[in-house]
């Protein structure tokens, strides 16, 4: 397979156009060679940004990584020309939105304006798709143009890897997606869901639980609570099949398996070590190593990778399976490039891919980025992940994790330190957890 290049990138792009012109019985200057100069034109011209009063940084990716980025670079460094690029024009959170499912919270807590956060902070936000990413020239090309950069931080997500539930057929992938979405990065999956669990007549509901680091540890198994606590508030007969592909609850096992057996004790039932090997879409079967379990609807949450985007760079670490980026693993920057850094879920250190945890490194990474424009070094500091999972709902009650992380020089791995667990549910830590999103969208959005 030949490397992505921005050349390559146009040469298709061009070449795709012209196809659908033709097709389409164009003959106009439009569908010909000016056409072509056009597209050109389109990437490669400068984007509509003022021009920089002081180092660029710009932040690929506008999640709780990169809005976090974006705030904090400034409060580090005000000389900082700061400008975040994301596809989205609106913020939604899915930290939260498995309560939201639940009727617990209203979508005006999860959604935010962009425009807020880069007028409340100081920093640009610039509505495009990043296409392609030249180091040499430090730019970053989007399909509005492309925006010079000093730093740039790249903090762009998660994408499903459906092959590894023998998913392979695109046709497939795409049914898959479409017609049982997994919920962890588009908000449109979430409302498809929510529609999902509202209008369930009754029968097997399938969630799955993916293997290796994903998005977010412990959401799998609150989802499978809301799942249940809406279809016993609805006094729906089903069964919510909790197809997990790794051995046991990952976090919070006690707690969780305990709400299991209390409020949901003839409605959810929890199938650990499911390796998943296909699903039979018409069929409506998921396929294991050992058997089929049908069901009349379900929500697939596939195993994740990096954001496509590291791997179409040629920024991906060729020894991860999920193709996270090959980045020095205390300072979040390139090996070959101190001033290209990633944050968030597409990192390759095994911490929480979690909002929260999310939010505390990139504190730690704008930091870090303000020291290294200045000529100096800060030591390496661990990120926090702070976790709220809820169980039952009216009222919502729920459990909560605090955790940091260390590093075993011996072992040349991290591990959790300090971890404060609370697996006794309450309504005090439901709310704990509202006031937790509330303040972490008021610092970012409105501060």
């Amino acid at each position: 397979m030949s490397k992505f290049t921005r050349r390559r990138f146009i040469q298709l792009g061009g070449a795709s156009l012209l196809a659908a012109g033709a097709a389409a019985g164009g003959d106009s200057p439009k569908s010909g060679p000016d056409r072509t100069a056009a597209i050109n034109d389109g990437y490669l011209r400068k984007a509509a940004l003022p021009e920089p009063k002081g180092p660029r940084v710009v932040v690929l990716g506008g999640g709780w990584g990169g809005l976090t980025m974006a705030r904090y670079l400034k409060k580090f460094n005000p000389a900082f020309d700061v400008v975040l690029v994301d596809r989205k024009s609106l913020f939604i959170s899915c930290p939260l939105s498995n309560i939201w499912m639940a009727d617990q919270i209203p979508m005006e807590f999860l959604s935010h304006s962009y425009l807020d956060a880069a007028k409340s902070n100081d920093y640009q936000f610039f509505h495009a798709s990043a296409v392609d990413l030249d180091r040499a020239s430090k730019r970053l090309y989007t399909d509005s143009g492309y925006i010079g950069y000093d730093y740039l931080v790249l903090a762009p997500g998660i994408d499903y890897d459906y092959a590894r539930i023998g998913v392979t057929e695109i046709e497939e992938q795409y049914r898959l997606r479409t017609e049982y979405p997994g919920g962890f990065i588009d908000f449109s999956e979430h409302l498809a869901i929510k529609r999902k669990l509202h209008s369930f007549q009754g029968g097997n509901f399938v969630l799955t639980v993916p293997a290796g680091n994903y998005r977010c540890m412990a959401a799998p198994y609150e989802r499978a609570c809301m799942a249940a606590a809406i279809f016993k508030k609805r006094d729906i007969k089903a069964k919510v099949l909790l197809l997990d592909m790794n051995a046991d609850i990952r976090i919070k096992k006690d707690g969780f398996r305990r709400a299991f057996s209390t409020f949901y004790p003839d409605m959810i039932e929890y199938m650990p070590a499911t390796e998943i090997s296909g699903v039979d879409l018409d069929k409506r079967e998921v396929i294991t190593d050992f058997d089929t379990i049908p069901f009349d609807d379900a929500v697939i949450y596939p195993p994740v990778r990096a954001s496509r985007l590291i791997e179409n760079f040629g920024l991906a670490l060729s020894s991860s399976p999920q193709k996270e980026a090959d980045v020095d693993q205390f300072k979040y920057h390139f090996r070959d490039d101190q001033h290209v850094y990633v944050v968030g879920d597409a990192r390759p250190q095994p911490f929480s891919k979690s909002g929260n945890t999310a939010y505390s490194e990139a504190k730690y990474v704008a930091e870090l980025i303000a020291a290294h424009a200045k000529g100096k070094e800060i030591p390496w500091r661990s990120p926090q992940t702070m976790c709220f999972s809820g169980v039952r709902i009216d009222p919502l009650e729920a459990m909560s994790i605090i955790a940091f992380y260390q590093y075993d020089k011996k072992e040349k791995t991290f591990e959790f330190d300090r971890v404060h667990m609370i697996e006794k549910w309450s309504v005090r830590n439901g709310q704990a957890g509202l006031a937790w999103g509330e303040g972490i969208f008021r610092d970012l959005f409105y501060s």
